[in-house]
């Protein structure tokens, strides 16, 4: 059984739905937010909607994003890694005692490698978290920092990769690194949407790299966000 085997481009969103709410309502008998919609703009209209700000390294620790959590289930047993290995499985793995998962098949796209162990896939945070850092994340609290690195809520956000193309990627943005050429445009619009959906900013190194693809090779391309809670 195929799950999510293409996480692939789609739609940016622009603004939230504005909260509803009865008209005498309280704070505390409000209705909720409405979930935010989706709206569709090519890669180059969406880069242009990144700030473009120097970026800063300054107090940059791993440990200050906490992960992994217990995922979106706390009760399956399965941390976010692992959710996310079952949520991305080609084949679905063996599910044991403490989720210990053996056997399935995966896609690490940005290689095109299939791969048939879990213990050879790492969960890769698009945006990497040093990254994520330079780009506004040091402002963030803690509990932000943790939403980042166990973002499941948007498909784009942890992708699940062959360890030697995560580590070949490692902490750089587009300026310094793409996966296989026909990913590249997938993994760009993906970029874009994952920085749009936490607020982050671009350097300029990095827009201007961005905006060589966006006006040549990947200017159909489009992508898609909705803005993190």
């Amino acid at each position: 059984m195929i799950k999510n085997l293409m996480r692939g481009p789609a739609v940016l969103v622009l603004a939230l739905i504005p909260l509803i709410a009865a008209p005498a309502a309280s704070a505390a008998t409000a209705a909720p937010a409405v979930p935010a919609a989706a709206e569709v703009l090519m890669l180059s209209e969406a880069l242009g909607q990144l700030p473009v700000v120097e970026e800063s390294r300054e107090g940059y620790e791993r440990s200050k994003f906490k992960h992994w959590n217990a995922g979106l289930d706390p009760r399956d047993g399965c941390n976010t890694r692992n959710e996310v290995l079952l949520a991305e499985a080609v084949e679905m793995p063996e599910v044991g005692p403490g989720c210990k998962l053996t056997g399935g098949l995966w896609l690490s796209y940005y290689d095109e490698q299939m791969v048939d162990d879990p213990s050879k896939i790492d969960i890769d945070h698009m945006v990497p978290l040093a990254e994520a850092w330079d780009s506004g994340a040091s402002a963030w609290t803690a509990q932000r920092r943790e939403a980042y690195a166990n973002d499941q809520g948007a498909s784009t956000s942890l992708v699940a990769v062959t360890a030697r193309s995560n580590r070949q990627k490692a902490d750089k943005d587009p300026a310094q690194w793409t996966p296989a050429p026909a990913a590249t445009c997938r993994y760009l619009a993906e970029w874009v949407g994952t920085k749009l959906r936490w607020g982050l900013s671009a350097d300029q190194v990095e827009a201007d790299a961005v905006g060589v693809y966006a006006a040549g090779p990947c200017e159909n391309t489009v992508v898609h966000y909705t803005p993190a809670p």
